[in-house]
């Protein structure tokens, strides 16, 4: 399990670990309600789950470069803001990953639950804008994705190696003033998870695991 196997052995997080211990856990919690004023800028994301050989792993994208974005190049769960078409928020990620990666989450996935929003502060900007994740599990095996012109790259990681702290990690990023500042993330791959996307990790493992240490920014 990427590093885990000595450190879970005989942990109950194994059992939540889970598509199975997931859906519980999700369905026990209590979500945040944040009041949505009318300024703000809503958005969701997918975060979506398959069961491999001896553990979970979660489905990131990696954006594509693109210049004035905030997130530019950064690891992510498929999603975007909400459009005026889309009946929910939980609509919303589920067009956007179809947009994304040519997943239909509809006919390929089960939806688990929603998880606690979070609000974006990209760099340091002021945005008003509230994420909210939606969990889904796999049911249909390696089905072909179609990133789109947003999508660099979909890379999967083990949900087991982020929670035991196994691929838990720091990037360094320049900051708008120049300086360089170090952000606590999880490495998928040759890349990192980290900012918004490695809050909303945070926010899951806390549900999964009353006892998880988050790490603050």
């Amino acid at each position: 399990m990427d590093g885990c196997a000595d450190k879970l052995v005989g942990d109950t997080r194994l059992d939540r670990l889970t598509i199975t211990g997931i859906e519980t856990m999700i369905a026990q919690a209590d979500i945040d309600s944040v009041p949505i004023r009318s300024e703000t800028r809503q958005a969701s994301v997918a975060v979506i789950l398959r069961e491999a050989a001896t553990e979970v792993e979660s489905l990131f994208i990696l954006r594509a470069t693109k210049e004035g974005d905030p997130w530019s190049g950064h690891m992510a769960f498929p999603g975007g803001h909400r459009d005026p078409p889309d009946e929910t928020l939980r609509h919303t990620a589920e067009r956007e990953t179809f947009e994304e990666i040519g997943l239909d989450l509809a006919d390929n996935a089960r939806f688990l639950g929603q998880i606690n929003p979070v609000r974006a502060n990209p760099r340091g900007r002021s945005i008003n804008l509230e994420v909210v994740p939606f969990v889904y599990t796999l049911e249909v095996d390696d089905p072909e994705l179609f990133p789109n012109h947003e999508v660099a790259d979909v890379l999967w990681g083990s949900l087991s190696a982020m929670i035991c702290g196994a691929s838990f990690t720091h990037d360094e990023r320049r900051m708008a003033a120049g300086h360089f500042h170090s952000f606590p993330g999880y490495a998928v791959g040759d890349q990192i998870v980290w900012g918004l996307t490695f809050r909303m990790l945070q926010n899951f493992f806390e549900l999964l695991d009353p006892a998880f240490e988050s790490t603050e920014f």
